[in-house]
This record gives structure tokens, C-alpha cells and sequence, in this order.
């Protein structure tokens, strides 16, 4: 059984198999989460990025994750040289970045929210097109248990949470809070993170969907 989960706060910390980098087909780390990425981690990651450069629109590459407290870092190419993007270039960026997560073996990933920062792509089109991504992933047996959707806000937290319960009843407080609502299905429910999850920090903000 995979999940899904939404957690507000620095991908960064999170301590996970894999964390999903933005990229561009130049592979530089030079700003947005990926320069955060490269902050944290070091320049060793982006040297070893720019190795495999340039790459194809769409498609993701893996690197060492440096300091981090990941194992790698996938490098999910969804942004032109120009660094904008488009919905097609996230889906098959999200896709890619589940593929080599399957490939690897691995068994939990997180993303932030792809194109909606320097790429400028409305956030809640990127919610949408990045969690039927996922969704769509995890129909296919791998080894993949827990993806993280990595967000910074408000904004960003309530887009992905929508996202994740299409058709569902909102929850009548705020999402940063964590909150329970009923659901017509049985699969879904938005709870307060548990402190046993050990892919996230202690006290995170969640929302939870089990997949078969």
C-alpha cells in the first residue's frame, strides 16, 4: 500500500530516499529549490548534474545527494533553457522522476510543487497534473511506499491538498492545521502527521491517501 502525503516545510530536511530537484535541460542549480537543494547539500551535486547535461525536456536524471539527508537526488527536468515550463513538461518530469525512483529500487520520494515557482505555471493546474502523475505512477508494482509532496505556504499546502481530494468534501479549517473529515471514500483521510512516519520530521502538517 503507497501514500501520499503533503508536508509544509523545507524539502530539504526531509529524510527520504529521494528528493526531486527542479530542473532545467542545463541541469544548473542556481536558483528556487534546486539552489536550496544546493545550498544544503553542497556543489557536489550539482557538479555531478551538469556531467549528464544537457537533458531532454521531460525527462530526469540522478545524482549522489551530498550532505543531504537523502540518498540521491533526482533532477526532474521540467523547465526549458528560458527556465519556463509547461503542463505536458511537468506530467512527464513527475513521470520520469517515479520511473528512475522504480528503477533504483527505492521506496520513498519526495517532490516540491514542480513549475510554479521560477517556471511561473499556475499552482493549482501543477497540483492537479503532478498528483495524477504520482497517482497514475503507483498503479504500477514497484517498490515505492511513501511519496511526500514538499511544500513552502499556505497557497502551495491548500493547492496540493484540493488536488488530493477532488470531489471530496473541504475540510472547514485551515489545511496548515492538521484537520479530519469524512469522505465518501473509505481509501481517504486527512490526518495529523504521525510521529511515527520516519520520512518526515516530527511535527508536520499532513494530508493521506493509501493507494492499492
Amino acid at each position: 500500500m503507497a501514500r501520499i502525503e503533503l508536508w509544509n516545510g523545507d524539502i530539504c530536511d526531509l529524510e527520504v530516499d529521494a528528493i526531486v530537484s527542479p530542473a532545467s535541460t542545463s541541469l544548473w542549480m542556481s536558483t528556487g529549490v534546486a539552489g536550496e537543494l544546493k545550498r544544503t547539500g553542497g556543489d557536489a551535486i550539482e557538479f555531478a548534474a551538469l556531467r549528464l547535461a544537457p537533458a531532454k525536456l521531460g525527462d530526469a536524471v540522478v545524482t549522489p545527494a551530498g550532505r543531504l539527508a537523502a540518498r540521491v537526488v533526482i533532477h526532474a527536468v521540467s523547465l526549458e533553457r528560458d527556465r519556463r515550463t509547461s503542463g505536458p513538461a511537468i506530467e512527464r518530469a513527475a513521470r520520469s522522476a517515479m520511473a528512475r525512483a522504480r528503477e533504483l529500487g527505492l521506496a520513498s520520494i519526495a517532490f516540491p510543487a514542480l513549475g510554479t515557482g521560477i517556471g511561473g505555471f499556475p499552482l493549482d493546474e501543477a497540483a492537479s497534473i503532478a498528483v495524477d502523475a504520482v497517482r497514475d505512477e503507483l498503479a504500477t508494482p514497484s517498490s515505492i511506499e511513501h511519496v511526500i509532496f514538499a511544500l513552502r505556504g499556505a497557497a502551495a499546502y491548500e493547492a496540493f491538498a484540493r488536488a488530493l481530494s477532488a470531489g471530496e468534501p473541504a475540510p472547514t479549517r485551515s489545511l496548515l492545521t492538521p484537520v479530519q473529515w469524512e469522505s465518501g471514500d473509505p481509501g481517504f483521510a486527512a490526518t495529523p502527521a504521525s510521529p511515527a512516519t520516519p520520512a518526515t520530521p516530527a511535527t508536520p502538517a499532513e494530508s493521506r491517501r493509501d493507494l492499492p
